[in-house]
């Protein structure tokens, strides 16, 4: 039977997450209803996608029985309440990154998951690329000996973006939570979840109050380093390396949404399916990566995924809270 998909939002990464569940089999996944908060933004997403209901609240999406889980895309201030929401109607939930504003946020969506019995996962789609795959393979099975430092870049100029909400800090914005998580999380997943020993960061801000650019200095255990730079006024080469004892593993471009890999020299490439319509983010089909992966997870009985379980979201949460109280960028959730 077909894992039934509600989809919460229709904004752009709602459309390409849609585009991306298509490339995957129909038997396997069906877009069952979408929600917005305008039900003629809802029926003209319907149209443009083939899909049968339109909803004008979210409201009326949770209560739609023949829903499985709802991929939740709203803007990152309502993570919380409308994934709450969700998941006390029985429902499961993919959510986009960032799982919530900050660490208590984190905590109660969590907690919400775990007394309603539903599966949840924060929407971090970098983890299930296969080139994502291949480099726990390679690191479990110590094909560059024990990790010694990490260092990933991210900068985009999203400030040029028509209609940006990231230099907006009631709307959530901010380099951090747009991009630096990808950065963050692709440290954490390499470290196996460890949390760093310290952290430490820089940064600048923008007048609105968020971080226009910021770096972050980790150091775990065994003397192991990470840095990581993310900065949405410029465009940087976007790329991460990983440097062992016996060698390294490097994601040459686009490394949140990896098509290549370059271990000691040699690359694979990793082919992604063509969208049926144009997407707004790059390599957005890759998204049927995490789809199907909760597919696997319900299938199994489970509640949260063992690739991108809710104590990685905690920890994502713990760190980029600290690196925000050093650049001193604080958002209303925080007060």
């Amino acid at each position: 039977m077909a894992t039934r998909w509600g989809i919460c939002s229709t904004g752009r990464i709602s459309h390409d997450f849609t585009i991306a569940l298509k490339t995957l089999p129909p038997g396997d996944h069906q877009i069952v209803a979408v929600a917005a908060r305008k039900l003629q933004d809802a029926q003209e997403f319907a149209k443009k996608h083939s899909i049968p209901k339109a909803y004008g609240s979210y409201e009326e999406l949770a209560g739609d029985p023949e829903i499985e889980v709802v991929y939740v895309g709203v803007i990152h201030p309502y993570h919380l309440p409308v994934s709450t929401l969700f998941m006390k109607a029985q429902k499961n939930v993919l959510c986009e990154k960032p799982l919530a504003m900050n660490l208590r946020e984190v905590q109660e969506i969590v907690t919400s998951a775990k007394m309603n019995n539903v599966f949840l996962m924060e929407g971090l789609w970098t983890r299930f690329f296969p080139a994502s795959l291949e480099i726990g393979r390679l690191l479990s099975e110590g094909e560059v000996g024990e990790v010694l430092a990490v260092k990933v870049d991210f900068g985009v100029p999203l400030l040029s973006v028509p209609k940006t909400t990231v230099n907006q800090k009631e709307l959530g914005g901010g380099a951090l939570l747009a991009i630096g998580i990808y950065c963050l999380q692709f440290i954490c997943m390499v470290y196996n979840g460890e949390k760093p020993e310290s952290v430490q960061a820089t940064g600048v801000c923008l007048d609105t109050g968020v971080d226009e650019s910021m770096v972050v200095t980790l150091k775990f255990s065994r003397n192991r380093m990470a840095v990581f730079t993310c900065c949405i006024q410029d465009t940087f080469p976007n790329d991460a390396l990983i440097v062992g004892t016996k060698g390294t593993i490097r994601v040459p471009q686009h490394f949140w949404c990896p098509t290549s890999l370059v271990v000691n020299g040699k690359e694979t490439t990793y082919p992604l399916p063509d969208p049926y319509l144009p997407l707004n983010f790059y390599n957005g089909t890759g998204m049927r990566y995490e789809a199907e992966e909760v597919r696997q997870c319900l299938l199994k009985g489970l509640t949260e995924s063992p690739r991108m379980c809710n104590s990685d979201s905690l920890l994502l949460a713990e760190v980029m809270d600290e690196a925000r109280r050093q650049v001193g960028v604080i958002y209303d959730q925080d007060q």
